[in-house]
């Protein structure tokens, strides 16, 4: 045997099957704590996760075993990186099983909020038929700019060519990504010329608040805004600003600054955002569709196959 893998979260069978079949022992523990997990932790060679805790010092220190982590999904905020490395224990995420699911969830948030979908249902429901009111913009012609072109950026360009847009990029860490699907611009471009912005980018120390008042003011025209990414990269307050001051047209938020209830609802930003007309909420679910549940795993199980 390769060694014992303990899954913490709800990870697809897919990737507990092929990690057996690759010759390692595999618990399957979607129900247990941390207290639970720091306490047998010392007898694994790997973990799987997806969001249930962080995989910091603490945990790792408890695991001196430890060669692997496997992130079920794109982002590895919840996981304390430099110390991973210090300790060279490899992490593996699956951003290739979950892009298709926030591409097409990036797009459709974009298309509810240019034709008003949210209040126009409300207030059919509500006897209200009012036309004029739920006049909405159309895509075609307007330029699209997204921040980070990884897998899920690109995935978003993707699903957006069919629509004649014009797609811009820009990528801090990436250079000569211009393809078939987007153009890479500067920073300058994006805020000169975006009529809709998008955010495909990693939660860090360096893009934690990113956007916020400064960083709106200087958007030439009003924007759609979607953020698919992750909540801390925004100022929710900073977004309600430019929406009251019509430098943001409308936004659709898969992702918050502060989520999960009661924790959302004690926010003072909440009873704002939540009675704004102009905002879409879903609940972190853009990359979690019953197809990217599979995908993630055997994404997971090949990369272990390969490490």
């Amino acid at each position: 045997m390769k060694g014992k893998i303990l899954i913490v979260d709800d990870l697809h069978p897919a990737f507990k099957e092929s990690a057996t079949t690759l010759g390692y022992e595999v618990h399957d523990k979607p129900l247990i704590t941390r207290p639970e997990t720091l306490a047998v932790i010392g007898d694994y060679v790997g973990i799987a996760v997806r969001t249930k805790f962080l995989i910091d010092k603490e945990l790792m220190e408890a695991a001196p075993n430890l060669k692997f982590i496997a992130r079920a999904g794109a982002g590895l905020d919840n996981i304390d990186e430099l110390f991973a490395k210090q300790r060279n224990i490899m992490l593996l995420n699956a951003p290739e099983g979950n892009m298709d699911a926030v591409g097409e969830h990036a797009t459709g948030l974009l298309l509810s909020l240019m034709n008003n979908f949210r209040n126009a249902d409300t207030e059919v429901r509500n006897g209200i038929w009012d036309r004029e009111g739920n006049r909405g913009y159309e895509l075609k012609g307007r330029t699209v700019g997204i921040i980070g072109y990884g897998f899920m950026g690109k995935s978003f360009a993707k699903k957006l060519s069919g629509f004649d847009v014009n797609v811009i990029a820009y990528d801090k860490y990436k250079t000569g990504f211009t393809d078939a699907y987007a153009r890479e611009v500067s920073m300058e471009e994006i805020v000169k010329h975006s009529d809709v912005l998008s955010l495909h980018i990693p939660l860090t120390p360096e893009t934690r608040q990113l956007v916020n008042e400064e960083y709106l003011l200087h958007f030439r025209k009003p924007i759609f805004f979607i953020n698919t990414a992750r909540g801390e990269i925004v100022n929710t307050k900073a977004v309600l600003s430019a929406i009251k001051n019509n430098k943001i047209i409308a936004a659709g938020l898969d992702v918050l600054e502060v989520e999960k209830f009661p924790a959302l609802a004690a926010q003072d930003w909440f009873n704002d955002l939540k009675s704004s007309g102009k905002v879409i909420l879903t609940p972190h679910v853009g990359g979690w569709t019953f197809e990217s549940y599979r995908k993630i795993s055997e994404v997971l199980a090949e990369k272990l196959s390969s490490f």
